[in-house]
């Protein structure tokens, strides 16, 4: 056996009312991709945290190349060796990719040529950039390897990386993946987090799989399947979906010549988008970040007016020049992806924020007056049908993990009982049992006769939940086609801005 790179002994780190991480220990060796896997709220983030020194830990040691290891900010856990990439990215879109990534390094290691040095490194590991981009104008995929190349440029010895694969093409993961079993190969070790159970197989050669806080699992998750991981997770037998029967029922929600130019400086128009979505249909939206969901999100919702009213229908009603109220009213329900900030306020109450979208559905306001008994009872039927794991509704959102703020704010949605729901990235960052269950309760509100569009760059969702697929691509949208005549493979091949994603015939999959 080699010598752990990085050691964790029974580190613990408690939170007024919660022990985050409570006696955990894990080894991560030279060379080796270790896959740290749980469910929404396990632990992950703190111990992530601890590592980096953006936390201390309460009880416990750490070691790094065999010394005491006991960052006091993330400065000197990069001087030691240690970098990571967060799911969000930290970069600012009116700079170039030279100056954002000297503004994560040391003064020492800046210098005139520095954007040679980029070039240099981003082609020697297939990450190639123009260090001259302004990121504004980069896609995601080209964003997630500003960020790499910045970890590279300090020779980390240990990479961490965090949902990596969330917002990337079927090609950027592959060129990722490479890029990865090089640095291993190398020598660096990766430590990565990801709820993409297919991954962890394909990618890493060990795992540790934390719940409620504590290891409960070590294993090669290369002998493991998807659903046995998942299981490890969640500690009970996972719940198969069932599958959504397409019904022909009318035409509820239509689109029509929708032009729309973007608000934000590195904003995509929109271009004659057009689609229709028939009661008890789930169509899909596929497309890589940047190209143009937002807008559509903003269109439909209400956020930003039409510029006709009719490009925007409901049940034969124009709605286009009317407000996100106004539409909740006429039977409208949306989950942006933002969830912090946008679909939910951070300092207020898990009961303050059901008012948000049911206080014009679903008599929460009466008169003029909140009605908080009503609304705390609201809060406490999502919390309780779709485990939300809180102290209770007066928790605020900001103290929630993401995946379980990401069900909160679904499931407020979803009970509503809308006629049309508009969801944008329904399990970004959420463990497999959850997204189980948030697929599920989509698939039985359009079972119910619900329309509903989703957003999303998870190819694996859409292929899971929609009945009809299309790509968003440069603010333009391809003819929806249906789910069975098409493969992953084409659809990336369209969001990587290739072809129009023309109906292919997908082999049948063995269960």
């Amino acid at each position: 056996m080699k010598a752990p790179l990085l050691r964790l002994d029974g580190l613990t780190k408690r939170f007024p009312g919660v022990v985050a991480n409570e006696d955990v220990s894990l080894d991560v060796v030279r060379g080796q991709i270790h896959a740290l896997l749980g469910e929404n709220g396990a632990g992950k983030s703190t111990l992530v945290k601890m590592i980096y020194g953006i936390m201390r830990p309460d009880a416990g040691e750490m070691r790094f190349e065999g010394k005491p290891y006991a960052p006091a900010n993330p400065a000197e856990a990069r001087a030691r060796g240690i970098g990571i990439v967060f799911q969000h990215f930290s970069l600012f879109d009116a700079m170039t990719v030279t100056d954002n990534i000297a503004l994560g390094l040391p003064v020492t290691q800046c210098g005139p040529d520095l954007s040679y040095r980029i070039g240099k490194l981003s082609t020697s590991y297939g990450l190639t950039i123009d260090p001259a981009r302004i990121v504004g104008t980069l896609s995601v995929g080209e964003r997630q390897r500003v960020e790499i190349i910045r970890c590279l440029l300090q020779v980390p010895r240990l990479l961490i990386m965090d949902e990596p694969t969330s917002v990337l093409t079927p090609l950027e993961v592959d060129m990722l993946f490479a890029t990865l079993r090089r640095l291993s190969f190398e020598g660096c070790a990766v430590l990565y987090i990801s709820h993409k159970l297919e991954e962890i197989s394909a990618l890493c050669g060990s795992a540790t799989i934390l719940r409620g806080g504590r290891v409960i699992a070590t294993c090669d998750p290369r002998r493991e399947t998807a659903r046995s991981l998942a299981e490890m997770m969640i500690g009970t037998t996972l719940a198969p979906t069932s599958p959504l029967v397409a019904q022909e029922g009318p035409v509820c929600l239509a689109v029509n010549q929708l032009s729309l130019p973007s608000d934000m400086p590195f904003g995509v128009d929109l271009d004659d988008v057009a689609f229709d979505v028939r009661r008890g249909e789930i169509l899909g939206l596929a497309g890589v970040a940047g190209n143009g969901q937002s807008e559509l999100m903003d269109a439909l919702t209400g956020e930003r007016m039409a510029a006709v009213a009719e490009a925007i229908t409901l049940d034969d009603t124009a709605i286009g020049h009317l407000g996100p109220v106004e539409r909740r009213k006429l039977g409208m329900a949306f989950v942006p992806e933002e969830r912090l900030g946008h679909a939910a306020v951070p300092d207020l109450s898990l009961t303050d924020n059901t008012l948000l979208a049911a206080a014009a559905g679903d008599g929460l306001i009466w008169r003029g007056w909140v009605r908080k008994r009503k609304a705390r009872h609201f809060a406490e039927r999502i919390v309780a049908t779709f485990d939300v794991r809180t102290t209770g509704p007066q928790q605020s959102a900001r103290a929630l993990s993401g995946g379980n703020l990401q069900k909160f704010i679904v499931g407020r949605e979803i009970l509503l009982d809308p006629a049309v729901l508009i969801v944008a990235q329904p399990t970004w960052g959420v463990d497999a049992g959850a997204t189980a269950a948030i697929h599920q309760a989509l698939l039985d509100l359009a079972a119910k006769g619900c329309a509903i569009v989703v957003i999303s760059q998870d190819l694996d969702e859409l292929f899971a939940l929609a009945t009809r697929i299309a790509v968003i691509a440069q603010g333009r949208l391809s003819q929806p086609a249906p789910t069975a005549s098409l493969t992953i493979e084409a659809i990336g091949q369209a969001m990587g801005g290739g072809t129009t994603a023309a109906p292919v015939k997908r082999e049948p999959v063995d269960a």
